[in-house]
């Protein structure tokens, strides 16, 4: 197995790279272009991107520059809350594919749960999949509550849930339910944006397995089954971040790792983002 072939399947029947490459935070289209290059030379499918990010045309332009043939990658966006409803929900993605100058995505989430639209931006969702602006649709930041809330009037339920997840957030009891429910979890920020790397524990197993901390963190991300959206622009880093398929975590090792949850957030906290209707 590695990073190119390896493929988790959505409740929809739709195949997903299990580790994919973040966008969050990339600027500049010389930037852009290059860390997408590198990503897809290292075996990276999975592009990850956001209206909130500001470089959906950035993404398009580097695509389209680099060739990259469409039926070979996978490109997630999702939709701010200031989009959110019904009509602008749907306005805006096909804005974004103007800006991705793409036809469809392969998955459309929802940014953050606000409760001033809640089910009207998912209508609008189960409405473009059938158009075919998106194969697969999902959720991020939604914790247990706001799945439940969603399935008492969804026609579909999300096949992909992206969360923040990293060892100092492990998110047990929402993993259980998303995969009781065949909703594939998905981990931003699955470094834990750098603050779990100096854990002494990690550097004790990156050091048996000849490893860095960041490798180890990916790995036990691996083996738990979820999806996982690693970013950096810096070339070595991307590399690295892929060569996490020629070793693997001991059950200790995995349970070492669970112990460092401390219910660490380095973002928001979805349930007031849903009661404020928009990032606190």
């Amino acid at each position: 197995m590695n990073i190119q072939d390896n493929y988790l399947t959505l409740a929809d029947g739709q195949q997903m790279p299990q580790e994919g490459f973040g966008l969050y935070k990339v600027d500049g289209q010389g930037t852009m272009t290059a860390a997408i290059q590198h990503a897809f030379e290292d075996g990276y499918r999975l592009f990850d991107t956001a209206q909130l990010y500001g470089n959906e045309a950035e993404v398009g332009t580097a695509l389209k520059q680099l060739a990259l043939p469409r039926d070979e990658i996978f490109v997630t966006t999702k939709v701010a809350e200031e989009n959110q409803g019904y009509d602008r929900a749907i306005a805006s993605v096909k804005e974004s594919l103007q800006k991705l100058q793409l036809d469809y995505v392969d998955l459309l989430l929802v940014h953050w749960p606000i409760e001033r639209s809640f089910f009207e931006t998912w209508r609008a969702f189960e409405d473009m999949k059938k158009e075919g602006l998106t194969k697969s649709i999902g959720v991020s930041n939604f914790e247990m509550i706001h799945l439940q809330y969603l399935a008492t009037q969804a026609h579909e339920m999300p096949v992909v849930d992206q969360i923040e997840l990293h060892p100092l957030l492990t998110q047990k009891p929402l993993l259980k339910f998303n995969q009781d429910h065949q909703i594939i979890t998905q981990a931003w920020s699955p470094l834990g944006r750098g603050a779990v790397l100096g854990q002494d524990v990690l550097k004790q197993i990156a050091a048996q397995h000849q490893k860095s901390p960041a490798q180890v963190i990916l790995r036990w991300h691996l083996q738990n089954g979820v999806s996982f959206i690693p970013k950096s622009v810096h070339e070595a880093r991307i590399a690295q971040n892929a060569a996490i398929y020629d070793f693997s975590l001991t059950p200790a090792e995995m349970a070492q790792i669970d112990a460092l949850n401390n219910y660490q957030r380095t973002g928001r906290e979805p349930e007031l983002v849903y009661e404020y209707n928009r990032q606190y």
